[in-house]
């Protein structure tokens, strides 16, 4: 009888604690890249650096500020933060005195793949930010007694993790060092493989739910068209106008991310391991740009630049003094050639929260964890054989 009151009670209690998708997780946390960051990287970065230096017309859509975001207003993490009735993640270089709730460790131009690895292969010409996912890892291993005092499993098995998106900026360098298409695919399956780490090494700590953000189609990005025009041939580009080499790269990315994920899911089968896709809801809008509102003729088109054919270049790029942006940033998929706008990374949340742009969806794994939990729970109750 005994047994059977305390199944009972730890039912009602995941009933009710699970009731409403806005108290579901109790924390947010994410490394990630610059498409994550909310202010590390100018907290990190040399001040001097013009490009993405927090000045306006950074936070005109929503903040009305520069917020360290490197957009016009909100990014994806703030709207599945939004979601779930979760703060805006802080960055984490902030040190914030309250960090129970979630703490944003990404930081723009992150690599995957240790810093040491470029700058000794002399892949690159300046210093990188020491801002590598392993170091993110870190950097939350640090926090981890402020952000669980009543211990690791029960704290984080009610958080919501992202890792990522990573891989970008490693095959950024990669490209600028003059690697070709197959050199740069090489090192597909060594990001990878420090992506997939980096999840288990969360879920060792805990974690029940990740969310793993592939790569977003960079080779329609307008600082990398603008860059390559001069160097690119008729036959490079494809049907939208993007260059098919880089994004042949990204969508080998996204294929051995998936299937690295899929035996993950096999190996910790009590995780909900979510494959956010970052490439197609970025296709979709270029592909039909009126559909979403965009003009044929600035689907390609940064909305804060200095002109020319993709409203970018090197000397008047976004931030700096003279550089203004569009009225209208939901009328461009890109904010300022190489993030995105608020519009188009609130179309990508929502396509990660209730699909299709996710493997599961996470509103879809929330749900199953819960009726996968209950059925447990449920079973075990009328397995027991003490009256």
């Amino acid at each position: 009888m005994a047994l059977t009151l305390l199944f009972s009670s730890l039912l009602l209690f995941c009933l009710n604690g699970v009731s409403s998708d806005s108290s579901y997780f109790t924390s947010l946390f994410t490394p990630g890249d610059s498409y994550f960051d909310t202010g590390n990287f100018l907290i990190m970065a040399d001040p001097a650096i013009p490009e993405y230096n927090g000045n306006p017309p950074y936070g005109m859509t929503f903040f009305g500020r520069p917020t360290g975001r490197l957009c016009d207003g909100r990014v994806t993490v703030d709207f599945i933060a939004e979601q779930f009735g979760l703060p805006l993640l802080q960055a984490s270089m902030l040190n914030s005195s309250d960090v129970s709730k979630g703490v944003n460790f990404a930081v723009g131009g992150a690599t995957a793949i240790d810093i040491d690895f470029y700058e000794r292969s002399k892949l690159v010409p300046y210093k990188l930010l020491n801002s590598s996912l392993t170091v993110q890892l870190g950097w939350f291993e640090e926090l981890m007694p402020e952000i669980c005092t009543a211990g690791r499993r029960y704290c984080f098995s009610n958080a919501l993790f992202f890792v990522g998106e990573f891989g970008v900026k490693d095959y950024d360098l990669l490209w600028n060092a003059g690697k070709t298409e197959d050199e740069v695919r090489s090192y597909v399956p060594k990001v990878v493989k420090i992506i997939v780490m980096a999840v288990e090494r969360l879920i060792s700590e805990g974690a029940i739910y990740v969310v793993v953000p592939g790569n977003p189609p960079n080779g329609c990005s307008p600082i990398v068209l603008a860059t390559r025009s001069s160097l690119s041939r008729m036959e490079d580009y494809d049907h939208i106008g993007c260059l098919r080499d880089i994004n042949h790269v990204a969508r080998y990315h996204n294929f051995v991310l998936r299937e690295a994920l899929d035996h993950l899911r096999g190996k910790y089968p009590h995780a909900r391991i979510v494959f956010a896709d970052f490439y197609n809801p970025i296709i979709s809008i270029l592909e039909n740009p009126s559909h979403f509102g965009v003009a044929d003729s600035d689907a390609l088109r940064a909305c804060c630049g200095g002109g020319g054919q993709y409203n970018w270049n090197t000397s008047a790029i976004c931030g700096m003094p003279g550089v203004s942006a569009c009225k209208d940033p939901t009328t461009y998929v890109s904010w300022d050639g190489v993030h995105y706008t608020e519009a188009t990374y609130q179309y990508i949340a929502n396509g990660w929260l209730y699909g299709p742009f996710a493997d599961p969806p996470i509103m879809s794994a929330i749900s199953y964890t819960r009726e996968d939990l209950i059925k447990n729970i449920t079973s075990n109750i009328r397995s027991s054989r003490i009256y």
